[in-house]
């Protein structure tokens, strides 16, 4: 019986009788004042609630498609693994551990082998086999208009073996260690219903075929996501009969439907509400440290690169960010020490590396640019800048904490550079697509990855469709000496000496400043009291993984 606890009439903000859109306008709305029956009835509303074999989610990012092969972006793929599931999992550390493959192994270095489960079933009772498998990892190449795909995952694999209903052989090109990690990134659909499937079909539940522990009911774009509990799920049956994941990217709805009692859970909690929530008896809070490096690409390709000129508004007569001191000004004019304390209050830690500490890979070696803005100012004159020049600071306003106030303490501190930095921030569905076309120069980018090596090939390694390196390489940052070593680190079965080589490679992308990293983010999940999780460091939030408290 939490729920009077949770609704005192200076927490309450509403109780849901509306349609969708009044979680939003309920947002902002005054604590309104209610009798003590009206809080007793709404208290037996929540607390019948919770007795319901029902979970209600609140998610930070919007949703674009349930297609699990469509767009590499954590909230569908938040969605998609409720349904699908892929060979490989991983734990809450992002160690490897048995998916719907029960074992797998090398069978010589361009050789994997993945023995699969016996009777994991469908939602539409079929069994799978390795014929959906191989079909799986075919479909990504043949998805079109993609702004950011899984072909980089499969792009190694140049040969697939059915060696028998329940064993799969893939073969590289060369040795390629890093193959189970990329198979993890791919999650099984049954042929039968996705063969000539459209992102539209899977949206609308044709296709929409999994083995995972959920089923699609609805989709509503833009507003949410309704599961049904799959009773011939093969592995341990999920708590929740039916679950709701809410698409809302406000920070202050999340908190509001939480604190209303509307939501039993919400992800990624505002800086600014953590103290509230915390202090809330009604709710308990779980926080770990994230996968999720927050950086800033800097446009090194371009002649004349958007958004940035002189002053005086003149075109400059090269690219600033093409020169190593330019970039370096920049990243001592950044003050990351007081961007974690202050502007993320305390959930973040400065970054040196493209991947978080306790992530494979992760060079502890690297330590974060100190802040040195005379240092920075005395780059920019030997660079050929005195005077500085203007730039615009580009950013999504709704997809990483604090992602527009980050942006806007950099600016601030390049201004004191003298450079002279402007922020234009925008949600992401408009964000992503304009700044894979290279309209912006300087642009924030938040990522995670099971391991450093494959960072740095999404990352920053030099744009090779074919090979699926650079992906996500907006800056077109090019050095064959990384491209070279990334290979050599993805190649290795071993997996101490493919650690070392990618410690390598990360000391080599930073200290070129490839990109601009920033920080590590802290994430944090509230609940209300009576139900358990344990933070994930790849940030994922699954129904399946919440449990009633004993």
């Amino acid at each position: 019986m939490i729920a009077v606890q949770a609704l005192t009439p200076s927490a309450l903000i509403g109780v849901y009788r509306q349609p969708p859109s009044g979680l939003a306008c309920r947002a902002s709305a005054v604590a309104i004042r209610i009798s003590r029956l009206g809080v007793l009835a709404v208290s037996i509303f929540i607390a019948a609630s919770a007795q319901a074999a029902e979970l209600r989610i609140g998610l930070s990012a919007d949703v674009t498609t349930v297609d699990p092969h469509f767009l590499a972006a954590q909230p569908n793929l938040t969605t998609a693994r409720h349904m699908f599931e892929s060979l490989t999992d991983v734990d809450e550390k992002t160690r490897l551990i048995p998916g719907l493959a029960e074992s797998w192994r090398a069978v010589d270095p361009t050789t994997w082998e993945f023995r699969l489960r016996r009777g994991v079933r469908f939602h539409d009772g079929s069994e799978m086999t390795a014929e959906d498998v191989v079909f799986s990892l075919d479909r990504p190449l043949t998805i079109k208009g993609s702004p950011g795909g899984f072909a980089s995952f499969v792009r190694p694999i140049v040969a697939k073996e059915i060696v028998d209903p329940y064993t799969v052989r893939v073969k590289t090109a060369a040795p390629y260690g890093a193959l189970p990690q990329d198979i993890n990134s791919i999650l099984i659909v049954s042929r039968k219903a996705a063969a000539r499937a459209s992102a539209e079909d899977f949206d609308a539940g044709r296709a929409a075929v999994g083995t995972g522990p959920y089923r699609l009911v609805r989709f509503v774009r833009g507003d949410r996501i309704e599961l049904a509990r799959f009773e011939g799920y093969w592995g341990a049956r999920p708590a929740w009969d039916r679950v709701t994941l809410r698409i809302l990217p406000s920070d202050p709805v999340r908190t509001a439907g939480i604190l209303a009692g509307e939501l039993d859970v919400i992800e990624h909690i505002p800086t600014a509400d953590i103290a509230r929530l915390r202090a809330n008896p009604s709710l308990r809070l779980v926080q770990t440290v994230s996968w999720r490096t927050i950086f800033f690409h800097l446009d090194q390709a371009s002649a004349e690169p958007p958004a940035v000129a002189a002053k005086s508004g003149k075109p400059l007569a090269r690219n600033p960010f093409s020169d190593i001191r330019v970039r370096r000004a920049i990243s001592m004019a950044i003050n990351r020490t007081a961007i974690a304390e202050r502007v993320m209050e305390g959930l973040a830690i400065p970054a040196a590396n493209l991947v978080s500490p306790g992530v494979f890979g992760h060079n502890p070696e690297l330590k974060s640019q100190p802040h040195d803005p005379e240092g920075a100012r005395r780059l920019l004159k030997e660079a050929g800048y005195p005077d500085g020049f203007a730039v615009t600071v580009a950013a999504p306003n709704n997809r990483y904490v604090n992602d527009e106030q980050v942006a806007q303490a950099v600016a601030q501190m390049l201004a004191r550079v003298g450079i002279a930095a402007k922020v234009e921030a925008m949600p992401l569905s408009v964000y992503f697509p304009r700044a894979r076309k290279h309209e912006f120069a300087f642009a924030m980018l938040g990522w995670g990855s099971f391991a450093g090596d494959l960072a740095l090939r999404s990352l920053v390694a030099s744009p090779d469709p074919d090979r699926g390196y650079g992906a996500w390489n907006w800056a077109r940052y090019a050095n064959p000496r990384l491209d070279q070593m990334v290979q050599q680190s993805l190649a290795a079965v071993d997996e101490k000496r493919r650690e070392a080589l990618a410690r390598e490679a990360q000391a080599v992308a930073m200290n070129d400043l490839a990109v601009i990293p920033i920080h590590h983010q802290l994430v944090t999940w509230a609940m209300r009291k009576g139900l358990t999780y344990t933070a994930r460091t790849d940030e994922f939030t699954f129904a399946h993984h919440f449990r009633p408290q004993p």
